[in-house]
């Protein structure tokens, strides 16, 4: 952990302030995924297997969880715990809901009729890590939604521990969430499967879902192949950033950094203040915190990446954070509300003291799959149209075909797109043939329904009225 003055240092110097731990080893990193990712769509559950007992050190048989193992984590929680889970599914189901979209439905022009319609992704690989602690919470995070959106297959692949079962209270936010089918499968192997399918777990059309640098990379391999699957966004290890001025509480502060510098020795926790002496106060805070908390031996490592950087405006803050764009961004200062237009690359943002960022991961209702490793500039956390494709349809009646078409001809031609220009001619001759017929048969005193039924000789494409 260190206090920097961020106006004193180079440009070199800030970059290093900022670095992300897990991007040291990326390419080692994308390398080794690689190779899992290969020996998964050689071997199959043999290859997922022998590398959950390799990397985790469990031997299993199978697998697929059984009934009776979701029977017994049911057995395994007390009644409050299963009502925390209850309730967290009720607020994240609450918030997601209000995301189904209302279908769109245009006519942009006279008898052109365009709609925007969602439907379900096929099948969904949901990833639960379990690594150092397993998390329920995104167990509920990937599984509410996808019941939300009623995509038909929903699979869930989660680490065993070393005895073989799944986590229990993992097990039961999922049943509880419409999860049916568990996989104890960890890291790239799990991506792997789910991506390409093996015996056992059915291969899924999209990847969902956080993990360390490993799954990262292999979630970012597999949606590169168009034999793999796409995955939802790159959602890798923990990230935190607070802007505080000299009315945040220095206790707080050090409470929201350790909360996310506790997952991972390669997690990373930001402070930006303009005031030294809080600084120095959340330094003191940090060691004092930390000699309280159980995963003191992760926290030694990742405190190290922890950077407390003193700057001279609270806009300069503002320009770093957007620059940085971090998963979680917690505002810790006076009218926060008021700088929250100044944000416009971050994950999630929390505004104000009372607002710590553990109640978004657990159970306020937005959901904390969120991009990391800056991904925030492009991308946005996951929702409900995650789950969803959006379809366009278009239909035309004869007369806004008529009407529009020949702009679409002249658009052809100058791109030089002669058979797209006869696809509409074809048709515009056909009506105008089947105007012709009617017109006839008004002068004979026929009385017979309008028709765009081509004539016998229609293969000729005609030209345009």
């Amino acid at each position: 952990m260190r206090i920097l003055d961020w106006k004193s240092l180079s440009a070199a110097e800030r970059d290093q302030a900022l670095r992300r731990p897990a991007q040291r080893e990326a390419t080692a990193t994308r390398q080794m995924a690689q190779a899992i990712i290969d020996r998964v769509r050689r071997d199959g559950d043999a290859a997922v297997l022998a590398l959950t007992e390799e990397f985790d050190a469990a031997r299993l048989s199978a697998l697929q969880v059984t009934p009776q193992e979701f029977a017994a984590a049911e057995n395994a929680l007390n009644t409050e715990q299963i009502a925390a889970i209850e309730r967290a599914i009720a607020n994240v189901r609450r918030f997601h809901a209000a995301q189904i979209p209302t279908p769109l439905r245009v006519e942009t022009a006279p008898g052109v009729l365009c709609q925007r319609i969602s439907v379900p992704v096929r099948a969904v690989g949901l990833y639960v890590p379990a690594g150092s602690a397993p998390l329920p919470s995104t167990a509920i995070m990937l599984a509410v939604p996808a019941a939300i959106a009623a995509c038909p297959v929903r699979v869930m692949c989660t680490p065993p521990c070393r005895e073989g079962a799944a986590d229990a209270a993992v097990l039961v936010a999922a049943r509880r969430s419409g999860i049916e089918q568990v996989f104890k499968a960890g890291g790239a192997q799990a991506i792997a499967a789910m991506a390409y399918g093996t015996a056992s777990v059915p291969k899924c059309d999209k990847i969902f879902g956080p993990g360390n640098a490993f799954v990262t990379a292999a979630k970012l391999l597999v949606a590169q192949d168009p034999a793999g699957a796409a995955a939802d966004l790159p959602a890798g290890v923990t990230e935190v950033m607070v802007i505080a001025d000299d009315a945040a509480h220095a206790d707080f502060v050090a409470a929201d950094l350790l909360a996310q510098a506790e997952h991972s020795p390669d997690a990373q926790a930001l402070l930006l203040t303009t005031s030294a002496s809080l600084a120095e106060d959340v330094a003191r805070q940090v060691r004092r915190q930390m000699a309280t908390l159980s995963r003191a031996d992760i926290l030694e490592k990742s405190v190290e990446h922890m950077r407390l950087l003193i700057v001279d405006s609270l806009e300069t803050a503002f320009r770093i954070a957007n620059d940085y764009a971090p998963e979680h961004l917690l505002l810790e200062i006076r009218e926060p509300r008021r700088w929250l237009g100044q944000v416009s690359a971050a994950g999630a943002v929390f505004l104000g003291h009372w607002s710590p960022e553990p109640i978004g991961d657990y159970c306020s209702g937005p959901n904390h799959t969120l991009p990391t490793y800056g991904y925030a500039k492009a991308h946005s956390g996951l929702s409900l149209e995650d789950f969803q494709k959006r379809i366009t349809v278009q239909e035309l009646t004869p007369a806004g075909l008529a009407d529009l078409g020949p702009t679409a001809q002249i658009l052809a031609g100058l791109e030089g797109l002669d058979a797209h220009a006869a696809a509409v001619a074809i048709r515009l001759a056909a009506i105008d043939a089947a105007e012709r017929r009617d017109g006839a048969a008004q002068r004979d005193g026929a009385s017979r329904p309008y028709s765009t039924a081509p004539p016998n000789n229609s293969g000729a494409c005609g030209a345009a009225r």
